[in-house]
């Protein structure tokens, strides 16, 4: 199996291959078309999840409405409902959270070929970004989310359940100053706030921490913007919370002050790049094999064996994560006896990797 090109033509006229398997040759038009299937498929995954995003919503205002009704149409009635439908709530954001950054894993892909494949055919040199479809290959092979718990849970908070935790909160309050009786001091205030032996004062305490925590969790995160599933408005650099914000973002997708943002002006992801150094007997038909197979430079030091005292060849290749497994196979088979060091790079910049200027 053989890789594209990192910056494959789009020509329709090119009668170079783009992907190879087992001897058949997929042509730029064909391509193109599995890439329009696959992202009709990825679509229809993000509205699914979407759909999901929106029962987990409904199922907290059912809910919402239910105990507010059940709660105020009785004076006999304890406010313990709404303490219950609190906490039920908070449940359901902590699980349309979860959903939402399962969800923004497919709309992550959607985002990126979008972004990195059709619209480079709208624009000149008309073609993708070299490093789009590593990127895309990255996201299927090793799948990750893409945005923090803390950025889901508060972007779910402020859009929907902020205002939920508000009408709850009122309701709560109303409740104890008309149950049992209307309250007209404060005193008889902290009596209506008791819940069996706990002290109304610690009730009060109690509710406006959990309360409190909640709210403050959901405006702390206001500036986290590594979700590409929705149009985000954009924050300034505010001090402190900016730090804060970078600390409670997702390391899994790593970027680089450098690195290319898209056209929403939010870094791209940057996959893991590598070097190899082989050292072959047969140094010049493994370069042959890196070259055409691979269609990755190579560069080739002098190097000599201190043991034996024999001139080697020391080839030296830039690759990403997902092509060392075929490095290593073409190395194998045209010299099984070569010594092959890999090594983590900071960056690469240079033609099918970073651009070295934008």
């Amino acid at each position: 199996m053989t890789h594209p090109n990192p910056t494959p033509p789009l020509n329709a006229q090119s009668k170079d291959s783009v992907w190879s398997f087992r001897g058949y040759e997929m042509r730029p038009a064909e391509f193109n078309t599995a890439m329009v299937h696959f992202y009709r498929g990825e679509i229809q995954r993000s509205n699914m999840w979407r759909q999901r995003l929106d029962n987990t919503t409904n199922w907290a205002v059912i809910t919402t409405g239910a105990a507010l009704s059940f709660a105020l149409s009785d004076p006999l009635h304890h406010y313990g409902v709404i303490i219950l439908n609190t906490l039920l709530v908070t449940l359901f954001l902590w699980i349309e959270a979860r959903r939402y950054r399962y969800y923004e894993l497919w709309s992550s892909r959607v985002r990126l070929m979008e972004t990195d494949f059709f619209a480079a055919m709208l624009v000149p040199p008309f073609g993708p970004h070299p490093d789009w479809a590593e990127s895309l290959a990255d996201s299927l092979l090793h799948p990750e989310f893409p945005i923090s718990v803390w950025e889901a849970f508060g972007r779910r908070f402020r859009r929907n359940y902020m205002w939920l935790f508000m009408v709850l909160g009122v309701a709560w309050a109303l409740k104890i100053y008309i149950h049992p009786d209307i309250s007209l001091s404060w005193e008889q205030f902290l009596k209506n706030a008791e819940l069996g032996p706990v002290p109304g004062h610690i009730m009060l305490l109690l509710g406006f921490l959990y309360n409190g925590l909640i709210f403050l969790i959901g405006l702390a995160t206001a500036g986290l913007h590594q979700a590409t599933g929705e149009v985000l408005p954009k924050y300034g650099d505010v001090p402190f919370l900016s730090s804060l914000w970078r600390a409670m973002e997702t390391h899994e997708h790593a970027t680089h002050p450098s690195a290319r943002t898209n056209a929403n002006q939010r870094p791209a992801r940057q996959r893991q790049q590598l070097l190899a150094l082989i050292i072959s007997a047969n140094a010049q038909a493994t370069a042959d094999r890196i070259l055409k197979d691979m269609k990755r430079g190579v560069t080739a030091l002098h190097g000599e064996g201190m043991y034996t005292h024999q001139d080697r060849k020391v080839l030296m290749v830039a690759v990403t994560v997902t092509e060392m497994a075929q490095l290593k196979s073409l190395v194998s088979a045209e010299d099984p006896s070569a010594f092959v060091v890999v090594t983590p790079a900071r960056e690469i910049l240079g033609r099918g990797f970073q651009p070295l200027k934008e």
